[in-house]
């Protein structure tokens, strides 16, 4: 889509890859599955594929139809569904087109037993109930499920997800809890998320799962991205469409959210709400201008926001904006603005709207910018 208005995201796929050989350095002795789901977390689903087709171990999605679209489209990694089965239609499908699944309850199960038999060994996923009370098997439920999947052709992983990676509880009390379920298992096992891949160097498992970390955002407070050796894989990027001169005492925007201080210059942004950009991120956050950076002021609109343009007398109209990311007119963490924003950089990336323009970042290179 191509439009006359300066916003734009760029992705970069020399990013991609670069997060994902991060996430084998980490985890050098398991393989990887790149999770591409949401759309590549915003990012686009093929743009992840194209960047990795060469390097992924295998690619993790939710819907079959997608994961069935992607073996027509001639994928040959193993892929994932990480929900798991909703039908007799997922289960001909998982075994037609070789996916590999999530089981993670005794729904599922019963629609995999019931389905059979089976003309291939399929691949499963059983998932345990650790402590993220989500999704999964729980100590009394699993010796049932290990004993109906050993009566039919499956080659069993096992499987957990970590709540607390991030955090200071880590997951020691999880992993306990995975060896006291698994008991004498000694198939494979798959464990680690972005957050444990990059610090918990003992849950990894024989598969692992890089998620936000492929994009090139931190799942940590405590540590930036820049930090961990990520590469920013999106950028929203904009340009100053009006500027206005404001003295000290005057509002700006909606409802009046902004007294300014001083005599200011407000400078007038093309992003707004519906292209994805916070409605709830409050005056301060981050956003860079001409090479400076500088904050945004205000409540943001549907199709603008304002920002503080005072200590940069020479930009004016068409002057670039990072919203975040690597952009022409400056570097703007995506971590920073989700942390103003009350949010985390997930969200910023998954609600990037349609009508923004996609372009491919062709100026990153292999290892950095």
């Amino acid at each position: 889509m191509k439009t006359s208005r300066p916003i734009r995201v760029r992705i970069a796929p020399a990013a991609i890859r670069n997060n994902y050989r991060l996430a084998k350095q980490h985890a050098p002795n398991s393989r990887a599955w790149a999770v591409i789901k949401a759309n590549a977390y915003g990012h686009g689903q093929w743009r992840a594929i194209d960047a990795l087709r060469d390097e992924a171990d295998g690619f993790a999605v939710l819907e079959c139809e997608n994961a069935v679209a992607l073996r027509e489209a001639g994928v040959m990694q193993p892929i994932l569904l990480l929900e798991g089965i909703f039908s007799a239609r997922d289960v001909r499908a998982v075994v037609e087109h070789r996916l590999t699944t999530v089981i993670h309850c005794p729904e599922q199960l019963e629609l995999l037993v019931r389905s059979g038999p089976f003309a291939a060994s399929v691949s499963v996923c059983l998932k345990l109930n650790t402590g993220m009370n989500r999704l999964g098997f729980t100590a009394a439920s699993l010796p049932n499920a290990l004993d109906a999947l050993r009566q039919l052709p499956v080659d069993i992983t096992l499987m957990t997800h970590f709540a607390e990676a991030d955090g200071e509880r880590g997951v020691d009390w999880q992993m306990e809890r995975f060896r006291a379920m698994a008991g004498d298992w000694k198939g494979p096992v798959s464990l680690g998320n972005s957050a444990a891949i990059l610090r918990h160097s003992g849950a990894h498992g024989d598969w692992v799962r890089p998620g936000i970390m492929l994009y090139g955002a931190s799942p940590f407070v405590d540590q930036s991205a820049e930090e961990l050796g990520l590469q920013s894989a999106m950028t929203l990027e904009s340009a100053i469409i009006g500027v206005q001169e404001v003295a000290a005492g005057e509002r700006v925007g909606y409802g009046g959210t902004f007294t300014a201080e001083r005599a200011m210059r407000i400078g007038v942004v093309a992003c707004g709400y519906a292209d994805g950009y916070p409605r709830h991120a409050p005056t301060g956050t981050p956003i860079a201008v001409l090479g400076r950076r500088t904050r945004t002021v205000g409540r943001v609109s549907m199709d603008m926001l304002a920002c503080d343009l005072t200590d940069i007398p020479e930009a004016g109209i068409g002057a670039p904006v990072t919203l975040w990311g690597n952009g022409l007119a400056g570097k703007v963490p995506a971590d920073e603005v989700a942390a103003a924003a009350g949010t985390i950089a997930y969200e910023l990336f998954c609600a990037v709207a349609p009508r923004v323009p996609v372009v491919l970042d062709d100026t990153a290179v292999e290892g950095g910018r």
